[in-house]
């Protein structure tokens, strides 16, 4: 995917072609399209008739294969929970997992050890993509660091992380860094309304001007879920709010509500405007700015918390109990 606020990040990538580090990690804040910039550089390394204005070809051999996701120099290493493909079973009677992994394991940095060990197919480079490398952890981090430390020629890792912060300080200071911003709101809008989401500047605000989330967020179900939460917050029917959380995916959504709730009217009760669009901005001021900013805090702490497993409606009517009045 190309995004148009991604020019001035991929033309300085193109100018780390010719003296390639061995790993390179592309941060930021999610929703702005670090992967899909990711993937187009990764093509770009694997094209076999690159352009004279910098881009993939897309009809040689290795543009083919990297799109149809069967590159044999390519290994892309995420969590189990994001896999774009789940292989079908070898074995019949064989038995899958009963939830797929939220974190990348060391067996599939030991499984990318093994193929960056063997020569290029294709007599070029060896890509491996990691994504979010956050979600790696601590075994599979470490595992991974040695291959930095001591990289097979020919062989580039490139890591994607939303939060770097949480990386090991030894990983991160093996990558060289490659920050993205958000775009400014005028080009996310553009591309929103391009991609016909109407009451896009809502959704701009409330994915914090990721417009990848706002489409996210705009679209289908997700949005009658939000709707839903906001109003039941607004006219405090918190037993309706637990009703409508069922599935871990549920528990998540609320956090975040309730998490961009209280901010906003932390805002307002400071005399600020608020952020997400959760509330009015003509609500009235209160002196109970440090209440909800305490409890955004605390949901900011949940909000890591509901990707364990545990009773969905359980969490939250405990989170909901911690919301003020």
């Amino acid at each position: 995917m190309k995004l148009p606020w991604h020019q001035k990040s991929w033309e300085a990538l193109v100018r780390l072609v010719d003296k390639l580090p061995h790993a390179l990690l592309i941060h930021g804040t999610p929703g702005i399209g670090k992967l899909a910039l990711a993937e187009r550089f990764a093509q770009y390394l694997l094209c076999e008739a690159r352009t004279s204005s910098g881009e993939p070809c897309g009809r040689c051999d290795g543009c083919r294969w990297f799109v149809a996701g069967s590159h044999p120099d390519v290994r892309r290493i995420e969590p189990e929970i994001l896999a774009k493909r789940v292989a079908d079973d070898e074995e019949a009677g064989s038995q899958r997992p009963a939830k797929p992994s939220s974190e990348i394991k060391i067996e599939q940095v030991r499984e990318l050890a093994d193929f960056l060990a063997l020569g290029s197919h294709r007599g070029r480079l060896r890509v491996a993509l990691v994504h979010p490398a956050e979600d790696m952890n601590a075994h599979a981090a470490n595992a991974l660091l040695k291959s930095l430390e001591e990289p097979p020629p020919g062989a580039v890792f490139v890591l994607v992380s939303h939060r770097p912060a949480r990386l090991l300080p030894t990983v991160r200071s093996r990558c060289v860094a490659m920050p993205m911003e958000a775009p400014a709101s005028k080009a996310a809008l553009q591309w929103l309304g391009a991609q016909g989401l109407s009451d896009g500047a809502r959704w701009l605000a409330f994915a914090g001007g990721a417009p990848l989330r706002a489409l996210k967020y705009g679209r289908g179900t997700q949005a009658e879920a939000i709707d839903k939460m906001l109003a039941a917050i607004a006219s405090g029917r918190r037993a309706e709010l637990a009703g409508l959380v069922e599935a871990r995916e549920d528990l998540q959504l609320l956090a975040e509500v309730l998490q961009k709730f209280a901010l906003d009217k932390a805002l307002v009760a400071a005399g600020a405007s608020p952020r997400y669009h959760t509330i009015d901005p003509g609500t009235g001021g209160s002196s109970r700015a440090r209440e909800w900013l305490a409890f955004a805090r605390r949901m900011g702490s949940d909000r890591a918390l509901t990707s364990h497993p545990l009773n969905p409606k359980l969490f939250a009517l405990e989170m909901l109990a911690a919301m003020p009045d």
